[in-house]
């Protein structure tokens, strides 16, 4: 179904029997455009929408111009080995965001990993780390997160931790993950790391920093010494490191730069330098792992 097209485009779209995630090429004059065929949200008849190489998007007059069909959509039906099921050492949950979130070209949306596999798909290097199971336990706007939902989050860590796993992971959109991350350090005592992290660009963007703040946070949870609940996001503009917050002690302090979070009068508390697999304690004076206790009330 060619969703939002209509007129020319629909027209020329249809003749070459081309789809929604199709790679097609559109050959102008002067340049060729090659690209994914997106859904079309232009109130133009004859306008094209195709995602770049690049990631980004563009939409491109049929007006003198030849269009071809490249490669048909590839269907993914990635599994699991038999060794890479079983008892999860890292829990994954996803509250909503763009951290764990892929391109559906159905619908030209950004939505969240909803499976293991897709999880490990979006980045294969975690099963290096350990095993892990993911959990969607809803899927909101940051903003719209209230105490009724952190008493859900607290839950679902409670259960987590009863149910084994060593260290588990919170994916939260960035704009409240500090309030978020305060209220789970209030209500929880911990056998292990609770790590908060987002992403400040999506995954669809050359520039998104989602895999890297993945990756490093699933390490923490695996590895992490203490028992408190933390905030892992970039340390700098680049890939280097990442740096890790006390949950009561961090703050977002800018609406798109990759290091936008900061401790407020305080040190971070590690860093995580994913490269070489490493966490760099930073000072001494963590929580230590407790036995569980959920006062999520």
């Amino acid at each position: 179904m060619l969703e939002g097209y209509k007129g020319k485009a629909l027209e020329i779209l249809s003749s070459i029997g081309a789809d929604i995630g199709d790679r097609i090429v559109i050959i102008k004059p002067s340049i060729s455009i090659e690209g994914i065929l997106m859904p079309s949200y232009s109130l133009s008849n004859d306008i094209i929408v195709i995602k770049m190489d690049n990631g980004y998007n563009i939409g491109i007059s049929v007006k003198d111009s030849k269009v071809a069909l490249k490669e048909k959509k590839k269907v993914k039906t990635e599994k699991l080995n038999e060794g890479e099921i079983g008892k999860s050492e890292i829990k994954i949950i996803s509250t909503g965001g763009t951290i764990v979130s892929s391109i559906e070209y159905d619908t030209g949306a950004v939505r969240p990993a909803l499976t293991t596999e897709e999880i490990i798909r979006f980045m294969p290097e975690i099963k290096e780390i350990g095993k892990i199971d993911a959990e969607v336990l809803f899927s909101i706007l940051s903003e719209n997160m209230t105490p009724e939902h952190w008493i859900t989050i607290a839950n679902a860590i409670g259960k987590a931790f009863k149910d084994e796993n060593i260290g588990v992971v919170v994916a939260h959109g960035t704009d409240t993950m500090s309030y978020t991350a305060a209220a789970l350090a209030f209500s929880l005592k911990l056998p292990g790391p609770v790590v908060l992290v987002g992403s400040q660009r999506s995954s669809d963007r050359p520039s998104s920093d989602a895999a890297i703040n993945l990756y490093s946070s699933v390490l923490l949870a695996k590895v992490g010494k203490f028992g408190e609940v933390v905030v892992n996001m970039h340390g700098e503009s680049s890939d280097s490191y990442t740096l890790v917050h006390r949950g009561v002690k961090v703050r977002k302090m800018h609406t798109s730069r990759r290091d936008a979070f900061q401790s407020i009068n305080d040190r971070p508390l590690a860093k995580v330098i994913w490269k070489d697999k490493k966490v760099e304690m930073l000072r001494s004076d963590y929580i230590p792992k407790k036995e569980l206790n959920v006062d999520a009330k």
